[in-house]
């Protein structure tokens, strides 16, 4: 592969990452959705939710993230192995965030795992997310124990 469009496709995919991070955390549903292809399995069953469709677990993350009075996440250590127009990435998270009803900041930090693909346009989606939440401080009483 050329080094060039190697290099270009990398920095595009971690573009993709921070869209994602940007959509959650401005509350951009319309956003959000288009990091996925129309027919994305996203995995959130590390924070207790089942797989689902993309326009599932878009509307599962606005209904609990527009609970929340703010969120900020962080994606970092982004680690992408190309093969040709697919790609699989993994990338670190961390998630400072205010729960509602609690007065202390609560956070948590994990593993994102997506595999990307070329779209017909150029850019690239991703067709599959598995989050892999390793810890939580301070979690809602009864949650992530």
């Amino acid at each position: 592969m050329d080094d060039l469009r190697a290099t270009r496709d990398k920095i595009e995919i971690q573009e993709l990452l921070y869209r994602y991070a940007r959509a959650c955390d401005s509350r951009d549903w319309a956003l959000l959705t288009s990091v996925f292809t129309d027919d994305a399995q996203l995995d959130y069953s590390s924070v207790g939710r089942e797989v689902g469709s993309r326009d599932e677990i878009v509307g599962w993350l606005e209904q609990g993230l527009s609970q929340l009075p703010w969120s900020q996440h962080f994606i970092t250590n982004i680690e992408i192995e190309l093969d040709g127009d697919r790609a699989k990435v993994q990338a670190m998270f961390y998630n400072p965030m205010q729960l509602p009803g609690m007065a202390d900041m609560s956070y948590c930090g994990g593993r994102y795992n997506h595999d990307v693909v070329r779209t017909p346009d150029g850019g690239w989606k991703s067709e599959k997310l598995v989050e892999q939440n390793q810890w939580f401080v301070n979690p809602i009483p009864g949650t992530h124990e």
